[in-house]
């Protein structure tokens, strides 16, 4: 797991403990390999604890051997976060348009990763730090997120993770500095498969 900061939401997810990391986990998985088969994501089980019964927002990133497969999420609550993983787990295996629906075949091998994010808040350009903050662009009608692993990986500094926002919404470069855009940040605690 790593934890970002210390904006966490209200469910504080920088500590979520271990069987609240494996029941998110096992949500997502659920969700997926019923999404591979055709299926509807299943409720979060009996004993889901509590905490993930309440509202929260997430990303679900699915890896494959070749990288990624799929990610899809909410920078916003939308319901309980066990339920909201369950629905981006299944969409990120059946409807992220940049990928054909995840086949059976594929699941073995799959690494399944959940993104808990802290609540969002506005910033200026000048806030943003690419090894902390996600970030959510708002422009002209269109918008993109890049999750902060993104920028880590990459090695991206912050004028780069603003262009690349800018090109991934399909808006001009110099968008990410007219005043009328919208930029709110985030920070996220990862919980992968290989922590539980």
């Amino acid at each position: 797991m790593t934890t970002s900061d210390s904006d966490a939401p209200g469910s504080d997810p920088a500590r979520l403990e271990f069987a609240e990391r494996a029941a998110l986990l096992a949500v997502a998985r659920a969700a997926v390999r019923a999404a591979a088969h055709g299926a509807p994501a299943p409720p979060p089980p009996p004993g889901t604890p509590a905490r993930l019964l309440a509202p929260g927002a997430a990303f679900v990133t699915l890896r494959d051997r070749e990288g990624l497969r799929g990610c899809v999420g909410s920078v916003v609550p939308q319901g309980s976060l066990a339920a909201l993983v369950a629905r981006m787990a299944r969409a990120a295996a059946r409807t992220d348009p940049r990928f054909p629906p995840l086949r059976p075949d594929e699941l073995l091998g799959l690494r399944v990763e959940v993104s808990v994010l802290s609540p969002t808040r506005p910033v200026s350009v000048d806030e943003i730090d690419p090894g902390i903050h996600g970030v959510c662009l708002r422009a002209q009608g269109r918008g993109a997120v890049l999750l902060p692993q993104v920028a880590v990986r990459l090695g991206w500094d912050r004028e780069t993770l603003l262009r690349e926002l800018c090109a991934k919404a399909d808006l001009p470069d110099e968008a990410r500095r007219d005043p009328t855009t919208l930029l709110v940040a985030f920070t996220v605690v990862e919980v992968v498969e290989d922590d539980v």
